[in-house]
């Protein structure tokens, strides 16, 4: 049984004259949890432990484009060239250089993460590829650093449910997208007891949606064309 030794709950100030709105984060914290988590709890799921730069071969492995058809992925994205598209959670790069041809010349990749070995090989690859329109950004755990209002599309990709504040990160990346722009959720699929993933690092896209019911968003449409994944898009729907 797990117990609950401390809550955190996080409440947004509704301007003044308007009633309180209820807590819509609330985070808890075990001491008893799994080995591959954190041991912090949102809307009763246990966050995953983030996977380290040194692990960034893994991610660059040969076999992961017919193992996860990340081809089938990016053709299935509703990329157009000149578009502002964020890659959350970048890692190595492995999204963000298709993603940057996709967009062309006259578009722009920001390729996000928290780890300055990651955005140093992203650098170190863009000076070899003489690759000019991606713009890595050392964001932080609760704050992607991205530019409000300016982005068509967010990629996450094997990613969200490592965020140790996912309320927070998903607040920022809303206020970073267009009215009408989409957050993409690439997640391996829990429901499937086959996808040889730990538990932890596996998401239903129930517990997506519970979880984006709380923002501006409102479900698209959910792509099981993948071997292993769930593609899950939300579109934000109002300033």
């Amino acid at each position: 049984m797990r117990m609950a030794c401390c809550l955190l709950a996080i409440s947004l100030l509704p301007p003044i004259g308007q009633a309180a709105a209820p807590p819509v984060a609330k985070y808890t914290h075990n001491k008893i949890h799994d080995r591959d988590g954190i041991g912090k709890f949102y809307m009763g799921r246990e966050i995953a432990q983030f996977m380290s730069h040194e692990a960034a071969d893994w991610l660059e492995r040969p076999e992961r484009i017919k193992e996860e058809r990340t081809d089938k992925l990016l053709k299935a994205l509703p990329i157009k060239p000149g578009m502002t598209v964020v890659d959350l959670g970048a890692g190595s790069g492995y999204f963000s250089f298709p993603l940057a041809k996709l967009v062309g010349p006259k578009g722009k990749i920001l390729a996000v993460d928290i780890q300055k070995e990651m955005l140093d090989l992203i650098h170190t690859r863009m000076k070899k590829r003489k690759v000019t329109n991606i713009e890595p950004i050392m964001g932080t755990v609760s704050d992607p650093k991205l530019p409000e209002g300016k982005v068509d599309l967010i990629l996450m990709v094997d990613v969200y449910h490592e965020f140790s504040h996912p309320f927070e990160m998903v607040d920022a990346m809303v206020r970073s997208l267009k009215v009408g722009g989409k957050l993409v959720f690439v997640e391996y699929r829990l429901e499937d007891p086959d996808v040889p993933i730990k538990l932890l690092h596996k998401m239903t896209q129930k517990q997506v949606k519970r979880e984006m019911a709380v923002h501006a968003l409102k479900h698209s449409k959910t792509l099981d064309i993948l071997p292993w994944q769930h593609i899950i898009i939300f579109e934000k729907t109002k300033p």
